[in-house]
């Protein structure tokens, strides 16, 4: 049961976000905006299919014990293009804001991404092993949970000042999104049916993603 539910889920986003993604890119028009957030969803649903291609083809013959060496490559590449998903996002909200200054804070935003990068790249993550340390899996975390406040302060303050309706709950889906992810990397070890968090953590990137979607949608009629 978990092996059909996991892999339909899994099959539906990926199809759906990176879909939308191709849509954003293809009838972008030249907009940076919409071209950046285009570009951010193929980047979730490309990193994200590297580790739940080989997790759905795992459940489905032998069991995840079987294959933990494509696993932990697969979220090794997921890491890393989750850091990339939020500096674009970064952009989109300094192109949508139209945000000419803040050199401090984009300096902040690649430092900690390039030492979130660096992090992964340790060999004391232990991707191919059954066994990984959870001390590596919060070091690494660290700089990418950083990086996700200062996203969602930065699209909090901005939709509320400038009255973005359509971007008002952008802050909300990422608070959600590591609200769900956070337990999962400290507990699911010890408490493996914590994992299932990842099912609702999944729904709010997909609700990220729809958000730009929509408003580029709505844009595209009004401009009809």
């Amino acid at each position: 049961m978990q092996a059909i539910f996991e892999t339909i889920f899994d099959a539906v986003y990926l199809i759906m976000v990176i879909t939308i993604g191709i849509t954003i890119i293809l009838k972008s028009k030249g907009n940076k905006q919409y071209l950046l957030f285009g570009i951010m969803a193929v980047t979730l649903g490309a990193g994200d299919s590297f580790h739940l291609i080989p997790r759905a083809y795992a459940l489905s013959t032998t069991g995840l014990d079987n294959f933990v060496i494509a696993l932990g490559i697969g979220k090794f590449i997921t890491s890393i293009t989750m850091t990339v998903f939020y500096v674009l996002l970064y952009y989109v909200w300094r192109l949508r804001y139209n945000v000419k200054d803040k050199n401090g804070l984009t300096i902040t935003m690649y430092a900690l991404a390039a030492l979130r990068i660096f992090l992964c790249l340790f060999p004391q993550n232990a991707w191919t092993s059954a066994t990984a340390p959870l001390s590596w899996a919060i070091y690494r975390n660290l700089p990418f949970a950083a990086m996700g406040i200062i996203i969602i302060f930065l699209f909090y303050s901005k939709s509320r000042n400038t009255s973005d309706h359509d971007f008002r709950f952008m802050w909300l889906t990422i608070v959600l999104s590591f609200a769900f992810y956070i337990p999962v990397v400290l507990f699911a070890d010890i408490i493996p049916v914590i994992g299932i968090l990842m099912i609702p953590k999944t729904c709010a990137y997909v609700c990220t993603v729809l958000i730009g979607y929509n408003e580029m949608k709505k844009m595209s009629a009004v401009a009809a």
